[in-house]
């Protein structure tokens, strides 16, 4: 049991160890070697109680990789911290228990197959259901790596995924046979073949961005980064307050020939938000339009709180309604404003929202039992409205680009809903500042490096107090702010048309894996009835 504790923890060391920004990629891909003999001998062995002993092990290995990578949460609430890492590590343990099964009762190449497409099907699941959590989707890990995954604009992060679970099982296999016998000819040979399996994609990845030269027409742009702490003196200040900041902040940086200024989410917050019935004739949209008459190119893109109420109803009007006095209903949302000279302005409101934080998860069956009350992740207590289409913001000359909100930037599919409605380069704000200074942030940043390569657009990415940043079509981090760094950074981004193979079909890879998986379960299902008789 000692070494089977042993190879448990070196495998949750190694997941972790791996991880962005600052761990070593490679180490991915022998990450899971260890929990894979564990369990083996957990099977081998003669003992009861072996689905029990495999979730322990597996769990004690995933709980590890969560604790390492994700514990800074805490930094925004303690039960979000534990109820994240402690429920997401269950989750991958079941995955390990079925897998176990599976040993006794289908092929060996068979259970491989299953254990692939099950685990790629859970991250598939893990970007849709209302608990949703995709942060350590494994093809993630190589998100500081850009040069080896150019290829992700076929596959997106679920070829990622792939190539990591199998170059694992080919480890695992080497280890648990030939290795064994001793063959100088088979070793050498399969250390070949590890070397071809970890080394062709990455030689492919640098031919690609060596043929990926650029070629689109440019804007300027200018990122504000205000560095306001939402704990404190940001909620002391209203938004004409703010507004001031934004022209007193940029006066010196742009000029006729700056196309967009961009500010972080969340940065108009004053009371419940912007009234979206009322705010075109508002005192703040004048002062936005007086402002905007100077710069007449200018599109300003800014992250407020908005929201619409609702006349009196018995009956919810949305799906996302909070109830307030007197019968009335109200819409909260997270939204992202366009304010253009002479224009009309748009609005988008964020779709993919933290659970706990933006939304209680599953409302129609829970609300009726425990009421309004969502988990304290940090930053809101009220459910928020969504819209369930992508809008892109068009600018008077026509360039289009995609208001992407913070938590959105981890989903790969839903960003390319964006770049298939035209989008020419991607814009994300966030608003980083409730975990501090840790990975959240850097890993946040991160992973935005995946969705310019998936789609092969730049991007422009303005964070409260960071890190904002201009980042190339393949992933490169052409120049930033720091963290707690209060600045502006005006940069030219090209502006793109062409749709990548992954941008065209999304998550197909995920698609075939759900189909393996429900071929490789019935067949293990069907074993376990004939055994049984």
């Amino acid at each position: 049991m000692k070494k089977n504790l042993t190879f448990s923890i070196l495998s949750g060391l190694l997941l972790g160890f791996s991880w962005p920004t600052k761990g070593q990629s490679l180490l991915i891909f022998f990450s899971l070697v260890p929990l894979l003999i564990t369990i083996k001998r957990i099977n081998d062995n003669e003992k009861k109680y072996k689905n029990v002993i495999t979730f322990f092990v597996s769990y004690l290995s995933f709980f590890l990789w969560n604790l390492l990578t994700t514990w800074w949460i805490y930094n925004s609430t303690e039960f979000g911290a534990l109820f994240a890492i402690l429920v997401n590590s269950s989750f991958y343990s079941l995955i390990m228990v079925v897998y176990r099964i599976s040993l006794n009762l289908i092929p060996k190449i068979t259970s491989h197959i299953l254990l692939l497409s099950m685990w790629i099907s859970f991250e598939k699941f893990h970007l849709n259901w209302d608990f949703s959590w995709p942060w350590l989707n494994l093809g993630n890990v190589f998100s500081e790596s850009v040069y080896f995954i150019q290829w992700y604009e076929y596959t997106g992060v679920f070829g990622g995924t792939l190539w990591i679970l199998v170059v694992n099982l080919f480890v695992f296999n080497f280890l648990n046979t030939e290795l064994k016998e001793l063959n100088r000819k088979i070793i050498i040979s399969k250390v070949l073949m590890f070397i071809f399996l970890v080394g062709t994609p990455i030689l492919l990845s640098l031919f690609i961005y060596d043929s990926n030269t650029e070629k689109n027409n440019k804007i300027e742009i200018a990122i504000l980064q205000p560095n306001i702490d939402p704990y404190n003196k940001k909620f002391k200040s209203n938004n004409s307050e703010l507004f001031e900041l934004i022209k007193n902040q940029s006066i010196d940086y742009i000029s006729q020939d700056t196309k967009y200024l961009i500010l972080p989410e969340g940065y108009f917050d004053e009371g419940i938000g912007i009234n979206l019935k009322t705010y075109e004739d508002s005192e703040l949209k004048f002062s936005i339009d007086r402002f905007l008459n100077e710069y007449k190119n200018l599109n300003l893109i800014v992250g407020a709180q908005s929201f619409n109420i609702y006349p009196i109803s018995e009956n919810s009007p949305t799906i996302t309604a909070n109830k307030i006095s007197n019968g009335r209903w109200v819409d909260i949302y997270n939204s992202a404003f366009q304010f253009s000279n002479n224009y009309k302005s748009q609005f988008y409101h964020k779709s993919k929202l933290v659970v706990g934080v933006e939304f209680m998860p599953y409302k129609k069956i829970l609300e009726p039992i425990i009421g309004e009350v969502l988990l304290d992740f940090g930053g809101t207590v009220a459910t928020r409205g969504i819209q369930d289409k992508r809008a892109n913001f068009q600018s008077k000359e026509g360039v289009i680009t995609a208001p992407i909100i913070c938590y959105e930037s981890i989903y790969g599919s839903f960003i390319t809903e964006y770049v298939r409605l035209g989008a020419q380069f991607l814009i994300i704000i966030s608003n980083d500042a409730w975990w501090g200074n840790t990975e959240g942030h850097r890993q946040l940043l991160s992973y935005s490096r995946l969705r310019a390569i998936e789609n092969r657009r730049a991007i422009a990415r303005s964070a409260n107090t960071g890190i904002s940043a201009f980042i190339d079509k393949n992933g490169r981090i052409i120049k930033k702010i720091d963290y707690e760094k209060n600045g502006i950074l005006i940069g030219n981004l090209p502006l793109a048309n062409n749709l990548t193979f992954y941008t065209k079909y999304g998550d197909y890879v995920a698609r075939i894996a759900l189909l393996l998986f429900i071929l490789t379960l019935l067949f293990l299902f069907r074993n376990f009835l004939i055994r049984d008789k």
